[in-house]
Formats: structure tokens, sequence, C-alpha cells
């Protein structure tokens, strides 16, 4: 029987792949790689960077094109069959991470090549060896053999864990639903969700109006339903997703689960060697240690925290009243309004995707040269899916990558980009990047064209940046090319700098224009929409910075004894200024740091947002579109990947170390510098 999933010539066939392909292909690669490696170990001294290097990069490389598009599908059509077959192979895959990681012959191979040969390498090489040598200790390469075996156990489970986190979010997300039948307690809500609604409740043969719990829909409930019922029920429903509250009390709870998964980590860390998770995850990011983290976080809080309380009592003084969690969103967007005019749904029509994309593609075409083309793609994951082609200024192919942006059941939440295939190029093999680029728009209704707000359109840009970086790397080793190998406190910075040109006089004409007449955006709306970025700044940056510390704390103080519950209430404490209620759950659905990525890295928005500012306020400087400095970032940044230290890339593009006065002056609190 042929397997989809083993042919690695071209892009991957995810119409054909299927459940039952995906094990037996994990462990062909794996014995594979394994019959590999022991030839490899033999003689540890005997190597050079191509007999030993390019053969553990080729070997990755293959294992991550094939496991790449299930993860994939497993986040975009999750089905049981589906995950029974991802879950299966996350412990082989975790496992086979440790061994490797844990190879002494392999280590000593390595550590053998660096000490004989460094000299003649290039410092992309120099920095790929000291990723790997570093990576084998994190790895636990150095312990007796009781411990490592520990340690490997240690990651099994965490893999397990982690991805339960995620189903349970999704499990329970998808489990709740509300049907209105009266159609009064549709006021306020956006014509188009209403739309949407009517079809979802067709398409179940009911009547009424069905709204799930995806994103879209619960925040058109919650930031323009009049009915306070009806947002309060809604608000209950998200706030205690996979919890021991709410309407699904105790039947996708994450609690016991997120409690293991910081022991876990904790236990992990201190096997390795560290004294708690945050330290041992800094050890592969830009900042050095917790307390300069903390040091940050704590600093911009206590620069903006006047500002956050001051804006939402504000808020309080708009609303004529003490407000409740669920009505900061409706009372934020009616004082937006009042005072700039302007709303986000307003705003839709004249955000229609196409031309949203159309102009994110000029963007790029102007900045760094390259063209976007759509592509055949043939069967995919789904109908709406795209595909689109990256060509430099002489018609090279760099990469490829995928488009699927609208909201469904069985796909997870939130917005992301991801690698579908790394670039490769050893001897005379070029292997092109192809990216995923994810996000969970409200789709298209009937007639009318999937419409966005501009808070969509900066999501778009944000994951563009981030699809840029993996697409336009110049760097030929899978490991250290486009994101990969970049600093996790880092690997914001292109995504976050794309997110400013769409507040700009520039960019802004470029992508937008009524659906209907291709009018542009009037001016006195252009105006007033470019008065909202900075609408409840200080806000925004206590909430953030609310998640970055509770983040911090709980990776910190698990020897402390507080429960995670405890701790975010000290955090909220410390920097919110709205009000929780005591059934709040968010912790439960915090994938970002529970389902792995994030886990002791969340401050690395706000981190690499002091770097992103900067970097723009260099285009400010020269022209917001200057082609010669968009062809230097383009070098000093998108093309290097983790070839380079993030510090030497910064100031080779900036020329001197970033500063924190431009992220202040962008969200408009400049006077707290």
């Amino acid at each position: 029987m042929s397997n989809p999933l083993l042919d690695t010539v071209g892009l991957p066939a995810f119409a054909a792949i299927k459940p039952r392909h995906v094990e037996p292909a994990i462990d062909q690669v794996l014995s594979d790689n394994r019959t590999w490696i022991a030839r490899l170990t033999k003689n540890p001294d005997a190597h050079t960077w191509e007999t030993l290097v390019e053969a553990m990069e080729t070997m990755q490389h293959r294992l991550d094109r094939v496991w790449s598009p299930v993860s994939h599908l497993n986040a975009v059509i999750n089905y049981d069959e589906l995950r029974d077959a991802y879950n299966a192979c996350l412990g082989k895959l975790t496992d086979y991470a440790s061994e490797v990681g844990q190879n002494r012959a392999l280590f000593n191979a390595f550590e053998s090549l660096q000490q004989r040969l460094a000299h003649t390498f290039d410092d992309a090489q120099r920095k790929l060896l000291e990723n790997t040598l570093r990576d084998f200790r994190l790895s636990g390469v150095h312990l007796d053999d009781e411990t490592r075996n520990r340690v490997r156990s240690l990651m099994l489970e965490l893999s397990t864990l982690q991805s339960k986190f995620e189903e349970n979010l999704l499990d329970a997300s998808n489990a709740w639903s509300h049907l209105i039948t009266d159609e009064s307690e549709l006021a306020g809500i956006p014509a188009q969700a209403v739309a949407r609604a009517a079809h979802e409740a067709r398409t179940r043969e009911l009547k009424g109006w069905y709204f799930g719990l995806d994103f879209p829909s619960y925040f058109a409930i919650a930031g323009h339903a009049d009915s306070e019922l009806l947002r309060r029920s809604f608000y209950d429903a998200w706030i205690t997703r996979a919890s021991d509250q709410g309407p699904h009390a105790g039947q996708f709870d994450n609690g016991p689960v997120m409690e293991r998964i910081l022991k876990l980590r904790h236990q992990l860390a201190q096997h390795i060697g560290y004294d708690n998770y945050a330290a041992y995850s800094l050890a592969t990011k830009m900042a050095q240690t917790t307390d300069e983290v903390m040091s940050f976080l704590r600093d911009l809080g206590q620069r903006t925290h006047g500002i956050a309380q001051n804006e939402f009592e504000q808020l309080e003084a708009f609303a004529g009243k003490k407000l409740k969690p669920w009505d900061i969103a409706y009372y934020s967007e009616k004082m937006q309004q009042d005072r700039f005019g302007v709303s986000d749904e307003e705003l839709r029509p004249y955000f229609p995707v196409d031309r949203a994309m159309a102009g994110l593609f000029e963007v790029t075409q102007r900045l760094y040269g390259v063209t976007i083309e759509q592509q055949p793609c043939g069967v995919t994951w789904h109908p709406s899916v795209e595909l689109y082609a990256v060509r430099d200024s002489n018609g090279e192919v760099l990469g490829q990558f995928f488009v699927d942006l609208y909201a469904r059941d069985k796909k997870r939440g939130g917005a992301w980009m991801d690698e579908c295939i790394g670039r490769k190029r050893f001897q005379d093999e070029l292997r092109t990047p192809v990216a995923y680029l994810v996000c969970n728009f409200m789709p298209p209704s009937g007639e009318q064209p999937g419409l966005l707000t501009h808070g969509e359109i900066v999501t778009l840009f944000h994951e563009f940046g981030h699809t840029l970086h993996l697409l336009l790397t110049k760097v030929d080793y899978p490991s250290i090319s486009g994101i990969n190998g970049v600093p996790w406190d880092v690997v914001e910075l292109p995504s976050q700098f794309m997110e400013n040109f769409v507040w700009t006089d520039e960019v802004l004409p470029m992508i937008s224009g009524h659906f209907e007449t291709g009018q542009p955006l009037p001016e006195d709306i252009f105006e007033r929409l470019l008065g909202t970025r900075d609408f409840q700044a200080g806000m925004h940056m206590a909430r953030q910075l609310e998640f970055a510390l509770f983040d911090m704390r709980i990776h910190t103080e698990y020897d402390d004894g507080k429960s995670v519950r405890q701790i975010l209430a000290e955090v909220r404490d410390e920097v919110s200024v709205v009000p929780a209620t005591a059934n709040n759950r968010f912790a439960n659905g915090f994938a970002h740091v529970f389902g792995g990525g994030y886990a002791a890295g969340y401050y690395s928005y706000k981190w690499a947002e002091v770097l992103s500012a900067d970097a723009f306020s260099a285009f400010e400087e020269k022209g917001v579109l200057d082609s010669d400095m968009g062809q230097r970032f383009r070098r000093s940044v998108l093309e290097i990947g983790g070839s380079l230290d993030a510090m030497q890339a910064f100031v080779n593009f900036r020329g001197r170390r970033p500063r924190l006065d431009a992220l202040l002056r962008h969200i408009g609190i400049e006077d707290a510098a």
C-alpha cells in the first residue's frame, strides 16, 4: 500500500492522507533515522560537516516533512480518528527526540567536529553547531543513566498532557452553543454575524439563529449585543471553557492537566540543572535571566498602569455604571464609536478579504522586491484554502504558502503560521520553504464576500510577517533557516513589525475599498480610524502584562506552594484594572502557555514589540515604503533565520541596540518614557 505521507516530493497530498497512513509513516521514518544514526556514531571522530551535520539535518528535515501535514490537519479538521492517530505518534516522536538529544556518541561526534574543524566554518555553521551542542545539554546528555531516563519520561508525559490541554479546550468550545429564537435578542449584533448564525441554524435543521463559541461568534455577542443577559451567557461560557465551572463544569476540565504540566516542567528543569522551568526556558532566548524579564515587564507596568486605570475610569463614566466583565467589550465599542465616530462593524464593508490580500501583497512587493501569485492547489483540507507562490525579482520561486482564513467547526481557534516544508539546500538539491497561514475570521455569507474588521487586518499582517520570515530565508540548513533557531522572544519581531503598516496613510488606501462600489475609505473615516490606534492602549498593555507576568510566575514559583489561581489573583491585583468574576478560569484556556509553545515565554510578545517598534521607526524616518530600507530589513532580519545572534542581527539593521521609546510612542504613551 502506497503511503502519501512518505512521498516527500512536492507539496503534501492532503486529500489523500488518511488516519491509517499516519503511524506507519512515522514508524518508517523513525526506523530509517535510527539505522542512519547507528552508522554515524560508529566512528564519532572521523566525521566532516557533510557526513555528520548535513546527514542529521537531512534526517530531521524528512521527519518534519512527514509529520507537518499530520499536525496541521489535526489543528484544522480535527476529528476522532485523526486525533487518535496523531496522539499515537506524539509519544514516539517525543521519545525519539529525547533519544537523539541524549545520545552521548552523537554528542561526542558533534563536539569532536567543533573542536577539530570550527576554524573552517562560516558564521552560520558555527551557530548551528553551538545550538546543537546546547540542545544536547538541555536534553540531559550530561546526566547519569537513571536521571536521563527520568528526563525522557518527563518529556514524554509532557507532550501528551500539552496535547490533551488543547484537545480539552477545543472540545469544550465545540460542545457549547446558543440558539436564539426571539429576534429581539439579536439587537445590536452585526448583520454579517446574524446572517452566518441563520445559515448555521439551517444547516442543523433548526429554526432561529445558531451561535457557536468560535471567536468571531463570541466577539459578535460580547462586543455588540444589546442584551446584557445574552452577553453574560456567552461570557460565562467563554471564560469557563475546559474548567470546573460553567455549563460543562468538570467535563473537559484542564485544571488537573495544568497542575501536572507545571509539576513535570519544574522537575524537568531541576533534573537538567536549572532552578525552575522559566530559567530552563530562557536558555534558548535573547533575555538572559528571569530577573531581567520580570524587571522588563514590571517597568512597563509602572509606566502604563496609571494610564490604564484612567482609561477604565473613563469607560465606566461613559457607561454611567460600574462595569461587569461582560460589559467591557460592549461599552468599549460604544465609546470608541462615540469618540471617533467609527466602529469595527461599520468598517467591515471597506475591508473585503480580496482587497486586503492584494494590498498586503503590494506592500510586500514594494518593500522587498518580490511578487506573490496565486497557484492552483488541487484538493486540500477545505475548499476555501488557497495557495500562493512568492517569486524574487528574477522570477525564481522563493517559497509557497497555503492560506486558510475562516472559522469553522473542528478547527482550532486563533491565528497562526506554521512550517509545512523548511528550506534545505545541500549540494545541488534545493527544497524551497512552504508555510501555512491560518486565521479564524468570519466566513463569507450568501453573496457577500469575506469582510474583515481593521483588527482582523492587523492579525492578517501579523501572521504574514511570520510567513515572510519563513519564506524569504537564505539559510540552507533547516534547523537555522526561516523561523527555526530564532530565539522565541525575537520570533515575533517580523510579525509585529508588519502590524505597523496597517496604521499608515500610505498603506490604508491599498487595503481598503468598499466591497460593492470599490470606493476608497472616506477621508474623514480614514482620519478617525487612525485616531483609534491608541484607544485603550493602557488597558491593552495591562492585559498583556497580566498574561506575561502570570506565565513567568507560575514557572518560577512552583516550589512556593501557590496554586495557579492564587498566582493569577496576585498578578491581577498588581496590574489589572478590570474586574474578574469568581468563576473566571482564564488559565484553563491559556493554550499559548499550557499547549507548549509559549511556556515561560509569553513575555516574548512585549519583548519583541520593543524590537519591532524600534525597527519600524527606521521606516518612519526614511519613508514607510522605502525600498532601500525594506531591502536592508530583508537582508538583516528576514533572510538570516537563526544563523546569527539575535541582538547582533538587530544592531546590523538599526545601527544600535533597541530602545523602548518607539513602542511607547506608537501606543500613545510616550510621555511615560
